[in-house]
């Protein structure tokens, strides 16, 4: 009985906890509102900013701005053309450059900006910070944040049903049953997931990077960098957040004239 309670509330949990991703018109997991995200984003990059050396007025921190700004006009183009007006209305945008030697960078829900100086040696310039750029702000405009935090309690939930579904059991079994779970839903589910998002965020990321005006065939110059700057070093794909260096080089070089494409729809024919 209680197994069938659990699964009848995560089931209309689901159906009426969903969202349109603008990019490829599916649903998506919905659970926690960006009522509730925004607000905690917002707050959580403020927080970040003041424990953090925040690099100003120097023609880096110029760039990253500038870059923001040319990749947020196009988000915003590409949404108005595809019947998205004023998906961006409660985004707050704003770009800061991080002294950090990490190689990173970030967006938060709500279009909050932050590239680490590490990144930047890699970026090689204008166009890699677009590359960059795009693929960060199209985690932001896909609701990523908001899947990966639904797709963690759907997991959670889940977890409790099949710990109650074993609990008559002895604790051999209960702990078999939930090493079993954990695994499979970590490697079968959890990763998978994650990896598509990065897959989706690259393609996303490419048009928007060449509505914007940059060259989309530098992206996989981009990845090619990033490999050679982890040495090798990654763990095997399926074990992974994100799809192996090779395999996004591989998509960004296949998707660049569909880029190209995309730009030339908004009048964009040349790139920088």
């Amino acid at each position: 009985m209680k197994i069938r309670k659990l699964f009848v509330f995560a089931t209309a949990l689901l159906f009426i906890s969903c969202a349109t991703n603008p990019f490829t018109g599916k649903q998506t997991l919905a659970l926690v509102p960006n009522s509730q995200i925004l607000p905690m984003a917002f707050q959580q990059y403020n927080q970040f900013l003041g424990e953090n050396k925040v690099v100003k007025g120097t023609s880096d921190s110029e760039m990253i701005t500038r870059v923001g700004q040319k990749i947020a006009r196009a988000s915003e183009r590409w949404l108005n053309a595809n019947g998205y007006s004023g998906y961006l209305k409660d985004y707050k945008w704003e770009y800061n450059l991080v002294d950090d030697k990490t190689v990173n960078a970030w967006c938060m829900p709500g279009g909050k900006i932050v590239f680490y100086t590490g990144i930047l040696p890699i970026a090689q310039g204008e166009t890699g910070v677009a590359a960059i750029m795009g693929h960060e702000v199209a985690h932001a405009l896909a609701n990523h944040g908001q899947q990966r935090m639904s797709a963690a309690q759907v997991q959670q939930v889940a977890g409790v049903a099949t710990a109650v579904a074993v609990s008559g059991e002895n604790q051999q079994t209960q702990q078999i049953v939930g090493t079993a779970f954990g695994l499979g839903s970590q490697f079968g589910v959890m990763l998978p997931f994650s990896r598509s998002h990065e897959t989706e965020a690259d393609r996303i990321g490419l048009q928007l990077m060449a509505i914007a005006g940059y060259n989309p065939d530098e992206a996989a110059n981009l990845w090619r960098r990033m490999k050679a700057n982890s040495g090798g070093q990654a763990p095997p794909e399926f074990m992974s957040t994100h799809p192996s260096s090779d395999t996004r080089i591989a998509n960004l070089t296949a998707w660049a004239p569909s880029a190209r494409a995309e730009a030339k729809k908004f009048g964009v024919t040349t790139f920088k």
